[in-house]
């Protein structure tokens, strides 16, 4: 594991990092290989479900913008299409007993936090 030592007494108390003479490279893509090693870990979602989530969150995004009661709208019923769905999948991983570390992997978390998911849906 890589090192970065930094000299705090040195950096600008007020001021983001990037910003201080820093050479942040290495921590910066050793953070992404890290992020990579992560994501080709978890479950794989299909190309047309890809596509349609990244079209929901551009039109979204939009709506906050131009029509923000409509934006809001549409987010209330997505919060409750995402509660029915979660707590169905999250029943059936239980149902089927599907181990903790797989579902942490899976969504590219830790276990704690995977069980927090889990009994977040449940409890719904």
């Amino acid at each position: 594991m890589a090192e970065y030592p930094l000299d705090w007494t040195a950096l600008p108390k007020d001021a983001p990092l990037y910003e201080a003479d820093v050479d942040l490279s290495g921590p910066v893509a050793d953070y992404g290989a890290h992020l990579s090693v992560i994501r080709d870990g978890t479950v794989q979602l299909p190309e047309r479900l890809t596509g349609l989530l990244t079209e929901l969150v551009r039109q979204l995004n939009q709506l906050a913008v131009e029509e923000p009661l409509v934006a809001l709208k549409a987010l209330a019923d997505l919060q409750h299409a995402i509660s029915q769905t979660g707590h169905e999948a999250a029943y059936e991983l239980v149902a089927e007993d599907v181990p903790i570390k797989e579902v942490a992997t899976a969504l590219g978390t830790s276990e704690a936090a995977a069980r927090n998911y889990l009994r977040s849906y449940l409890q719904s």
